[in-house]
């Protein structure tokens, strides 16, 4: 990633909740733009500007050549009887070659600015999905994935606009009203006087309005997000949608949203486009007072001023307002583009997940000696390696799947604990089943081992490492997970089995879905293991998806396994036949399992009975059963 893209990440903030309601912009966005654009593209830049100069100057050139047409040519050959065009031949000719400068220059200048537009606008996604990449999961419960996405498509657009037309044109316009004041000053020091108050006029109401048009912008983008979250979310659930004949409710809701950004985009853009007619009327008035007064000293006599320098300041004067309104019809871009700019760098500037954790995840071979040596071969046996210090060989714990919680406590929010007082040990190799009802605290207590989130207070260890020493990607590289809802990638059946693990032969792939039982119906597709997956399985049933996420989770052979719900969606029939290859996944690992199904979890070596987050019954379960407890309820269906 190259120093600029870096900067993305200088000024982190700590509360990501900040990227869905960004309020001011307090580390300008454009600005941070623009440097992103200087350090990448300074030479292209460079070039641009020095285009757009050329360009203003053939133009300026064409402008001031109206008063020598005048003054030198037009004035003098109507007062003779045989008038001599070579000369304003060969002069116009000179203007036409300097006006094809111009052309070319204006060509190259477009051509350059293609270019760097649609290179910042790659780097910018390229730096957000790598940005995303590395944000906690807690981001992603407060931003919907609609927001995120209108953060890719509609803010980062803003700024592909703003670069490649608005920044251009706003540098032409500048680089017009220097050199055309120059030339003003040159020709008539008290007409460009009037000039510049009606320009000062104009930059006040430009300026007025562009303040009242962001707010609104600010609301159109910040609507424009919950528009595209809302519309995410219904049609992700529009089969739930349907059998709870909400579809009425939807489309209200969604006509709710959808007159809301109405409003604030029919705001913004009525300030935003009041202002070119204001300058445009201002500056004809600029011209009639122009016009008048210089007709006046003309007539009045006294002051060095000819029909030729009237008619070039005429010109002159329009050159010198037209930017000034150029720069206000690129008033809805700029303003649009500033508050894109601010959501894009807000998502950028998101506090990334910290990882303090120094031991890795090792392939190792035991010598002749018994000593683990690290290897890159995959070798199937699997060390912690724990760095002891500069010049100090590291020290390596073989990886088993024992995990104990020590008095842990956890809330999701600092005034709200979810569990209380945790203490588990898992043996390597056990099965530990958590049961419960709905918010007792069991996958909470799953996403703390491969921590997804961190604890208050106490602590987990794995294999006797405190996972806040390993490092989180090691970490869940050395956990299997099955989530109760699958999600299936655009891809071959083995692709996405190949998933968990990247490396996997395609034999390696088959004889996991063999292991879970998944191997017949996958063959019964219409090309086998190498059928094309679209809208994330939506071709499969709730049984066949959850079945290619454990076969997902074989085929990585992790030490620990975690099932949350992983035979919700299979039918009892299914489950039997699973159930076998389950357990020779289970085998000789440590496993977790969440499960609402009981069945499923008679043969665990411990069950763990949860309530509000807290543990109320241990055992087995013929031990729970005999204690006659919240479990054997559970079990029974008792109240």
């Amino acid at each position: 990633m190259t120093e600029a893209m870096r900067g993305f990440d200088n000024h982190n903030r700590n509360d990501a909740s900040r990227y869905a309601v960004a309020e001011g912009v307090t580390r300008a966005p454009l600005w941070r733009l623009l440097r992103l654009m200087w350090a990448n593209y300074h030479f292209s830049l460079i070039a641009v500007a020095v285009c757009i100069a050329v360009t203003g100057l053939t133009t300026l050139a064409s402008t001031l050549f109206t008063r020598s047409l005048i003054d030198d040519y037009v004035v003098p050959l109507t007062q003779v009887d045989n008038p001599q065009y070579a000369s304003l031949a060969q002069t116009l000719f000179t203007l036409a070659m300097v006006l094809v400068i111009g052309v070319i220059a204006s060509y190259v200048h477009s051509r350059l600015m293609i270019n760097v537009s649609q290179g910042t606008m790659l780097k910018l996604r390229t730096s957000l999905f790598d940005k995303m990449q590395t944000l906690p999961v807690s981001f992603f419960d407060s931003n919907s994935h609609g927001r995120v996405m209108s953060t890719y498509t509609n803010d980062v657009d803003s700024l592909r606009q703003m670069i490649g037309d608005s920044l251009p044109q706003t540098l032409n316009s500048l680089i017009t009203i220097a050199v055309t004041f120059v030339s003003m000053v040159v020709l008539s020091i008290p007409l460009t006087v009037v000039s510049i108050i009606m320009a000062l006029v104009m930059t006040r109401c430009t300026a007025r309005l562009g303040r009242i048009s962001r707010a609104h912008f600010k609301t159109q983008q910040a609507t424009l997000a919950e528009v595209n979250g809302f519309v995410e979310e219904m049609v992700g659930g529009l089969r739930v949608v349907k059998v709870f004949n909400h579809e009425q409710q939807a489309v209200r809701q969604f006509d709710t949203l959808n007159e809301q950004l109405r409003s604030s985009t029919y705001n913004a853009n009525r300030f935003a486009n009041i202002v070119m007619p204001v300058n445009g009327n201002l500056s004809h008035l600029s011209y009639v007072l122009i016009a008048v007064i210089g007709a006046w000293l003309i007539l009045r006599g006294g002051v060095d001023l000819s029909l030729g320098t009237l008619v070039a300041f005429l010109t002159l004067n329009k050159s010198f307002a037209r930017p000034v309104s150029g720069i206000s019809q690129q008033m809805n871009s700029v303003l649009n583009a500033s508050v894109g700019a601010e959501r894009v760098f807000d998502l950028s500037d998101s506090e990334s997940e910290s990882d303090n954790g120094k031991v890795t995840l090792v392939n190792v071979v035991v010598n002749a000696a018994g000593d683990m040596m690290p290897t890159p071969l995959r070798t199937g046996q699997w060390a912690w390696m724990i760095p002891r210090g500069t010049g100090v060989s590291p020290r390596f714990v073989r990886v088993s799947g024992g995990v104990e919680f020590s008095h842990v406590d956890f809330g999701y929010s600092a005034d709200h604990t979810v569990l209380h007082d945790i203490n588990i040990t898992a043996m390597p190799g056990q099965k530990i089943a958590f049961v419960g009802g709905t918010g007792a605290g069991k996958t909470t207590i799953t996403n703390l081992i491969n921590r997804f989130y961190d604890i208050s207070h106490g602590t987990i260890t794995l294999d006797g490492i405190a996972v806040t020493d390993i490092s989180k990607s090691h970490l869940r590289r050395a956990l299997g997970m099955v989530l109760q809802q699958t999600h299936l990638f655009t891809g071959s059946v083995l692709d996405n089995i190949r998933y968990g693990r990247l490396d996997a032969t395609d034999q390696d792939c088959i004889e996991a879905a063999k292991l879970v039982g998944a191997d017949g119906f996958i063959r019964r597709l219409s090309n086998g293991y190498h059928t094309v997956l679209l809208d994330d399985g939506g071709n499969l049933s709730e049984g066949e998806r959850q079945l290619l996420a454990i076969a997902r989770a074989a085929v990585a052979d992790p030490p620990v396994l975690i099932l949350d719900e992983a035979t919700s969606s299979i039918d009892t029939r299914t489950e039997r036949l699973v159930q076998r290859g389950m357990d020779n996944l289970m085998s000789g690992r440590t496993t977790f399992v969440i499960a609402h199904r009981l069945s499923t979890v008679r043969n665990a070596d411990c069950i763990i009975v949860l309530d509000h987050g807290k543990i109320i019954e241990y055992g087995n379960h013929d031990e729970l059963m005999e204690y006659r407890g919240a479990y054997y309820n559970l079990y029974t269906g008792g109240l």
